[in-house]
């Protein structure tokens, strides 16, 4: 069964902090991907069914907001991404955060 996919973009390191921390909290979701989008702009993708995906990017984008200059950009679900965006996009549960799968 394919797993939701949620992702914030953030605009600063401690904002994306806030928001990955609070999404692995608020819902049994596995984070599967952290990375620099541009200028000081971060993302943070998550992966978990859609009833756990929804809970914790909304607890991620109110903990994002709620930091000292902090600044959620954008966010999205995708509930039932096609097998084919793992081969593309850095998604799929890696060796290193198998361990984490929930």
């Amino acid at each position: 069964m394919p797993m939701a996919v949620g992702v914030i973009q953030t605009d600063g390191f401690p904002a994306v902090l806030a928001a990955a921390d609070a999404m692995v909290k608020a819902g049994r979701v596995t984070l599967v991907y952290y990375g620099l989008a541009e200028r000081a702009q971060f993302i943070v993708a998550i992966r978990g069914s859609i009833s756990e995906v929804k809970p914790a990017i909304a607890a991620g984008i109110e903990a994002g907001n709620k930091v000292k200059d902090g600044l959620v950009l954008s966010h999205y679900i995708v509930p039932n991404p096609p097998e084919n965006i793992e081969s593309v996009l850095p998604i799929a549960f890696t060796d290193e955060v198998e361990q984490f799968r929930v």
